[in-house]
């Protein structure tokens, strides 16, 4: 019987997606794959429109499972073995098409971080901490960390995480920048469900639309960025949840994105 690393449950609108490798939940090889797995099928379920990824026991997640390290010894093992499929699946939620919320409890380090920083925002609660440690091994995160960790607060701050590998407060990650709200402790999966729930609101083409945009703002250059940004404004103009957004406004009423419109409001 195969091993559960990551489970997930829907309620409502919302799925939760859990690392259940307690108590630090450190980040195993089988992870990555029942990760994809459960990513393939929220993508493709209508009826989830949000997701907040939280971990059991006493932990988001400590990073990588360090014991093993040793089957990446020689050289192309570890990008075989473990990393370009992590790679693959971490950017596969940095740009799942859904809001995704982080909530942080406990400890957010190495892959833990690396992972959290795919997601749309990251709650944390008041005690939980953030490092990336990998140079204390003699390596260094390379699941995105140095990348994401510079888009999200800079090339000094993020030189200080890596090359000093000192954990840094759930306070200080807020005022870098790091994580986007701290909940009191023992609250913070209530929080990130909220803020789910509040984002799946929003009307879904827009949302995915928007937020690839967001994520190609980084790297294309400005005249690409115009052209994607009229082409996906296209779409959002065309499509039924602009007519429904419409609608709502004149009605005065909370618009139900993805119900279907009477042939009298066409």
């Amino acid at each position: 019987m195969t091993d559960i690393y990551v489970a997930c449950e829907v309620s409502g609108n919302i799925a939760t997606v859990t690392l259940t490798n307690p108590p630090l939940n450190v980040f195993k090889v089988e992870m990555t794959g029942q990760l994809d797995a459960i990513l393939e099928s929220l993508r493709d379920n209508d009826s989830v429109r949000g997701v907040v990824l939280k971990g059991a026991g006493k932990a988001f997640c400590a990073g990588s499972d360090i014991a093993e390290f040793k089957d990446y010894y020689q050289p192309g093992r570890v990008v075989d073995l473990k990393l370009r499929r992590q790679n693959a699946v971490f950017q596969k939620l940095d740009s799942f098409p859904k809001p995704v919320v982080a909530a942080i409890h406990g400890l957010a380090f190495g892959g833990g971080l690396e992972i959290a920083m795919c997601c749309d925002l990251i709650v944390a609660e008041e005690d939980s901490r953030f490092a990336l440690p990998e140079m204390r091994l003699g390596v260094f995160p390379s699941s995105g960390g140095p990348f994401r960790t510079v888009r999200r607060i800079g090339e000094g701050r993020t030189k200080q995480l890596i090359f000093l590998t000192d954990p840094v407060s759930a306070p200080t990650a807020l005022q870098w920048g790091l994580i986007d709200r701290i909940a009191r402790n023992g609250e913070v999966f209530e929080v990130a469900t909220k803020l789910a729930a509040e984002m799946a609101k929003r009307p879904p083409t827009a949302f995915s639309l928007c937020k690839a945009l967001i994520d190609d703002a980084t790297h294309l250059s400005l005249p690409e960025l115009i052209s994607r940004s009229l082409e996906a404004s296209d779409k959002a103009f065309s499509s039924a949840e602009c007519r429904e957004g419409v609608r709502a406004f004149f009605a005065k009423e909370e618009p139900q994105f993805g119900r279907t419109l009477s042939p009298s409001e066409e």
